[in-house]
């Protein structure tokens, strides 16, 4: 068994003296062969191993083509997933409302001379010009007071009160960890994350009222184009079968959802459980969200022994699932019979190159470019989960989750050594 080349590499986790085989699907040799749970525990066992790994340490790793699991530790056992939750989120949201999906945020009249601004749950609403270049653009505000402008002309009205309606969603607004600046409160009307900076993803301060907020500037931009908006807006509910005069739409469920896995998006995440929980007929609350997405992935009949959804983002520590179900996930979105899951693998950071990946992994040969996956971090808390080609060019889904970390540094290095190690692996 150690003569084996590919499992002498896969215990150092990456050696990047030996050039890595080509895989053999694309040799046109001969069928890939298929790894072996005996191979990948020699490969990976050793890694798991890693004191930089927390007292809690589980792992799944499944062959796609074979739809089964070939090497697990503890699979089956509830941890704290950080943003690996996301992959939950966007299997439900992607199942319940499907790829195409939009997300729409209207105006309707309110009274004789009276509108009301209409959330719809789009957090990625923008009130900053287009974008050049862009071949798809987030619905805006700009848009929005455009067409509303036009519609209130046609009506000879150009004094008008305005209200905003964010009832679309019920419950608290603010995610149990309070204030922060990885989430924005969260409300069925908001305006670029309601960041005060200019900044599209990451950590930034947020307003403290994002519904307010985005219908101030609305109110800023109708008066743009001689619309005068008579005092503050207010909030109010707009009126049942109330005449729409305007609207925007979101880009696809399919883009928000890559958008929100490749960045670790909390704010798109709270808004894609919340649209599950809409597509449900639950309430758009946190717990009406949860409720939601562990229903949506019941009639999938994936393993949800002890998963608990406390949120859709992952910063909420009392959410759990278990390796066995992550890598699920990401077999079902990769499988070519579910289409409308595939932006789940497209959305995954690529090792090395994007999003939440792109500053690890450099110096990894097997797994920079080769591994894309979703990462999880909370204090305490590392998590890694995500797809891989192996040396033989055997598609593989991982999962590595630990908990009771304190070098997060060093954690999150066993945990991409452990993905590279199955990159770099043909084990059989």
């Amino acid at each position: 068994a150690t003569s084996d080349p590919c499992r002498i590499s896969s215990r150092a986790g990456t050696d990047s003296t030996r050039k890595p085989r080509q895989p053999a699907a694309m040799t046109g040799r001969r069928p890939t062969p298929v790894p072996t749970g005996a191979g990948l525990a020699d490969a990976l066992a050793p890694l798991l191993k890693d004191p930089a790994l927390g007292p809690l340490r589980t792992a799944s790793v499944l062959d796609v083509a074979a739809n089964r699991e070939i090497f697990g530790e503890h699979q089956g056992t509830a941890a704290t997933p950080a943003s690996t939750v996301k992959l939950a989120t966007a299997v439900a949201a992607l199942s319940v409302r499907g790829p195409d999906h939009r997300i729409d945020t209207t105006v309707v009249m309110g009274g004789k001379n009276r509108i009301v601004l209409v959330g719809g749950g789009d957090p990625t609403l923008t009130a900053h010009a287009p974008r050049q270049g862009a071949e798809e653009q987030p619905a805006n505000l700009r848009t929005l007071a455009d067409a509303t402008a036009r519609a209130l002309q046609h009506r000879h009205l150009t004094k008008i009160s305005l209200g905003y309606d964010t009832s679309a969603y019920s419950g608290p607004v603010e995610h149990p960890i309070g204030p922060n600046e990885n989430i924005a409160p969260v409300t069925a009307l908001m305006a670029d994350e309601a960041r005060l900076d200019d900044t599209d993803h990451g950590t930034a301060p947020r307003d403290t009222d994002p519904a307010r907020a985005a219908a101030r500037a609305f109110a800023g931009l109708l008066h743009e184009r001689g619309i005068t908006v008579d005092g503050d807006p207010a909030g109010a509910k707009a009126p049942k079968k109330a005449d729409r005069i305007a609207a925007v739409h979101s880009l696809p469920l399919s883009t928000l959802v890559e958008r929100m896995l490749t960045h670790s998006d909390n704010d798109i995440a709270e808004a894609l459980a919340r649209q599950t929980a809409l597509g449900s007929r639950q309430p758009a609350s946190f717990a009406g969200a949860g409720k939601a997405v562990r229903t949506a992935l019941e009639r999938q009949h994936l393993p949800l022994s002890g998963a608990v959804f406390e949120d859709g983002s992952g910063l909420d520590r009392d959410d759990k699932v278990t390796a066995a179900l992550l890598s699920r996930l990401l077999l079902q979105a990769s499988s070519p019979d579910r289409p409308a899951l595939r932006p789940v693998v497209t959305g995954l950071p690529v090792a090395a190159f994007t999003g939440t990946l792109s500053n690890r992994y450099r110096g990894q040969s097997a797994g920079a470019g080769a591994v894309r996956a979703k990462t999880g971090t909370l204090t305490g808390v590392n998590t890694l989960a995500g797809t891989v080609v192996d040396a033989d060019g055997r598609l593989l889904v991982f999962s590595f989750m630990t908990t009771g970390t304190t070098d997060p540094q060093g954690a999150q290095k066993a945990l991409d050594k452990l993905a590279s190690a199955v990159a770099n692996c043909g084990c059989r």
